[in-house]
């Protein structure tokens, strides 16, 4: 990260912390395995009443969502999925592999975007290298991006769980 004068080094190092700490999610809220570990199969396709979405549709597209941040963020040839379809998985429940597949592939691509952050060599205010990208799309501000939009939806399951009976007491 390029250096501002009368900024300590260790201040850089704490931001990076605090970022990646926000991104593994829970101190104020569930964590994402608060929120998937323990669904029953049959629950994972259910809508529940007034709900638009059902588990299965909200774990899908915080995985689709958080991996084009990751993309767009590390590869400048990455183009995005078209809106909203390739956001959202086109059916309602799971098939039989894909909870367990879609849960490994969104940590697997969270610990990814730690591991970017914590990357002392890149720089979290430089604009990331995409000729989509405008100045204010940095690594940390993409890094924000993915923390507040899996924050928002661990809270969607958790209310859904809830609406199901399939919340811890």
């Amino acid at each position: 990260m390029a250096k501002q004068p009368g900024v300590p080094e260790q201040g850089y190092a704490a931001l990076r912390g605090h970022v990646s700490n926000l991104l593994a999610g829970g101190d104020a809220h569930a964590t994402f395995d608060d929120a998937v570990e323990g669904i029953p199969a049959v629950l994972r396709g259910v809508k529940p009443s007034g709900a638009p979405y059902s588990a299965w549709q909200v774990l899908e597209h915080m995985r689709l969502a958080q991996r084009d941040i990751l993309d767009f963020s590390r590869n400048p040839e990455h183009v995005s999925p078209e809106w909203p379809s390739g956001y959202w998985p086109a059916s309602e429940a799971p098939g039989d592999s894909q909870w367990e597949e879609s849960i490994r592939e969104f940590k697997s691509d969270l610990e990814a975007m730690r591991k970017l952050v914590s990357d002392g060599r890149r720089d979290l205010f430089a604009p990331v290298r995409h000729p989509q990208a405008e100045a204010r799309h940095t690594l940390l501000r993409e890094a924000l991006l993915v923390a507040d939009h899996n924050a928002y939806h661990v809270g969607e399951l958790v209310l859904l769980r809830r609406l199901l009976g399939a919340w811890p007491a």
